[in-house]
């Protein structure tokens, strides 16, 4: 059985010498005579993965000393609670929605206190990022909330909001690690693995160390506190042992890539390739305003539903996966993250071009 070009969302694709590596180790993870899968978190071998891990993705980033890295369970989502019970201290915070996740962030966000809508793309179905140089902040706000490459509608902050000096946090799952980022900017900046980083059930959590506090809302259980998985290193209880070690391995290939610098220079190239055709293209037609596409989901669509069901039909069947629209939009979705090779876009290219030629 060959691999198929898996244009998933997330679950995503992999590196596939990170996949044959792991293969390899299944049985005995480096003469320990057990897998990880089966290993204790509390032994010195898993110590070591969780520890290397956390070390490389420093080392990627560049994460200054004074921040925390947690690994953690219950995606993204349960971060849309967590933020709040733990930051919002006068019980009012600001958020950007530019897409379903910041939405969901925002009404999960009102639970537990007010809730402000600071910019919205709603009224373009999320196709464009809101002007942020300027934004009316009110002075009490605990923080400024954004999703920053939108998955499901394929836009990306090119520039992050001018927020006042409140703090910024960042929901960045579809995008880590893509680019270089500057984590100083943010008091907190946190993505589930599953798109571009490793398999689903971790959540990475980059926070400030001033905003671990015992002061968090009242009700706020032990395990949705940060303080908790900060004072533990992230083995308060048992971690998603598997995940972060299949996490580490990838923070190891993309150094070997070159870093993060390498790898935005590879995603460019990869997208432009893309998002040339499209722009020509008779057919098909990207649904993003050009300066705010993103470099990882790029949503596209050709203006007639029974034509995208058969284009997606033909595309499986050539071995191009996983390209339907999120349900909420329809129409068609490449996402391209790093493990993505070149010559995958390349081909899908090639058949989105025979295909507009057999459809005309």
């Amino acid at each position: 059985m060959s691999r198929v070009y898996n244009f998933s969302a997330g679950p995503a694709v992999l590196p596939e010498e990170v996949l044959r590596e792991a293969a390899d180790e299944m049985l005995d993870y480096q003469g320990s005579g057990m897998s990880v899968m089966e290993m204790s978190h509390r032994s010195k071998v898993y110590d070591k993965i969780i520890k290397d891990a956390e070390q490389d993705l420093r080392d990627l980033m560049n994460i200054p000393d004074n921040y925390k890295v947690l690994f953690l369970q219950g995606g993204a989502s349960q971060q849309f609670a967590m933020i709040p019970m733990n930051l919002m201290k006068n019980r009012k915070a600001g958020y950007i929605v530019t897409g379903q996740w910041a939405k969901k962030a925002f009404q999960e966000g009102k639970i537990y206190g007010e809730a402000v809508k600071l910019a919205s793309s709603e009224d373009k179905t999320f196709s464009y990022i809101p002007d942020c140089s300027d934004l009316a902040i009110p002075d009490d706000l605990d923080y400024v909330y954004i999703c920053e490459n939108n998955t499901i509608y394929g836009t990306k902050y090119k520039t992050l909001p001018n927020t006042k000096g409140h703090t910024l946090v960042a929901d960045v799952s579809s995008c880590f690690l893509s680019e270089p980022v500057d984590v100083s900017k943010y008091g907190v900046i946190y993505g589930g693995v599953q798109k571009n980083i490793g398999p689903a059930g971790v959540v990475i959590v980059i926070i400030r160390e001033d905003l671990i506090t015992e002061d968090t809302l009242p009700g706020t259980p032990t395990m949705l506190k940060y303080k908790t998985h900060s004072d533990a290193e992230s083995l308060y209880n048992t971690p998603p042992c598997y995940g972060i070690y299949i996490c580490g391995k990838v923070f190891k290939w993309i150094k070997k890539m070159g870093g993060l610098s390498a790898m935005k220079e590879r995603n460019e190239e990869k997208a432009k390739i893309l998002y040339d055709f499209l722009d020509q293209s008779k057919m098909f037609q990207g649904t993003v305003v050009k300066e705010d596409r993103s470099l990882m989901n790029v949503p596209f669509v050709t203006g007639n539903e029974e034509l995208d069901a058969k284009f997606v039909k033909e595309a499986t069947a050539a071995g191009f996966v996983n390209l339907k629209g999120h349900r909420t939009v329809g129409g068609m979705r490449a996402s391209i993250y790093n493990a993505m090779p070149k010559e995958g876009i390349e081909k899908l290219v090639d058949f989105m071009k025979k295909f507009e030629e057999e459809n005309a």
